[in-house]
């Protein structure tokens, strides 16, 4: 039998709450615009206070088109 009692699990959003949700989009959208005026991911991540990988997640996701956080 597997324990993931050590593991922090979410229902949704990283359990954000909706004004977190709203702060969280609107830094995403903020480094979109940057993604489109070719910024390094370093300067965008270190300027908006977001870890790096997080920064390449949502990039990878906008180069896709996609529309997921």
């Amino acid at each position: 039998m597997l324990r993931y009692d050590w593991v922090m699990r979410y229902a949704q959003r990283g359990g954000y709450t909706p004004a977190e949700q709203e702060r969280r989009e609107r830094v995403r959208l903020k480094a979109a615009e940057r993604f489109a005026a070719g910024e390094p991911t370093k300067t965008i991540a270190g300027d908006l206070r977001v870890d790096e990988r997080t920064v390449r997640r949502w990039k990878a996701r906008w180069r896709a088109g996609g529309q997921r956080h």
